[in-house]
């Protein structure tokens, strides 16, 4: 259930540009009507009114998670503050310059972020963040915790790497496609790997 809260925006923007490519003008019309005074110009292309609307939706999604945690005195991981600061500057920079890059950019820096989260907070502070997050469920080595971590740190990268080679070399419509299944499949792999690898370490403490 938290893996569906937390992929929340990412489902209603696949949904919501594929409405939209699918009702070009209806969704020009939505974002002249509602968005007109975020953009420059006061208005947008129908190649454009999709991205736009999807990317408006997210942000508003991405808020709403928040705002309900809040609400109901429960802890918001730093995860999502982060994603939202990130997808409020990069998706408003979207919509302000009808301009896809920066919402294709957006994961990318997501990911790279909490990359640099990783091994900074392992080199500099002495602090591995997957063991914090994981040690109540398992106890390992630290050298395994150290190789666990930066494996973490690695997929980061490698998928911020990821998003940006089909950003700019396949269409919206695919990078869209490929926002949803591609990173959340990538995500179940690394995971699988990551629990055969563990097995051995859970099989020895027991």
């Amino acid at each position: 259930m938290k893996f569906l809260f937390d992929m929340f925006p990412v489902i209603l923007f696949f949904g919501v540009f594929k409405w939209g490519e699918g009702h070009a003008e209806s969704a020009q019309a939505m974002v002249g009507q509602y968005l007109s005074g975020l953009v420059s110009g006061g208005s947008v292309g129908l190649e454009q009114a999709p991205i736009l609307l999807a990317t408006a939706v997210a942000i508003i999604a991405s808020a709403a998670q928040i705002l309900y945690l809040l609400l109901r005195g429960r802890k918001v991981d730093a995860m999502l503050w982060v994603s939202l600061v990130i997808i409020v500057v990069f998706g408003g920079a979207t919509i302000y310059f009808h301009n896809e890059a920066f919402i294709k950019w957006k994961p990318t820096v997501l990911y790279w972020v909490f990359a640099l989260a990783l091994v900074g907070a392992q080199l500099f502070m002495g602090k591995n963040l997957i063991r914090l997050m994981m040690k109540a469920q398992i106890e390992l080595p630290d050298t395994v915790w150290n190789r666990l971590n930066m494996a973490w740190a690695a997929f980061f990268a490698a998928m911020g790497v990821i998003n940006l080679y089909i950003a700019y070399n396949f269409p919206t419509s695919v990078w869209v496609n490929f926002k949803l299944f591609g990173f959340m499949g990538l995500m179940i792999a690394f995971v699988i790997a990551q629990t055969m690898f563990l097995s051995k370490y859970i099989k020895d403490a027991g």
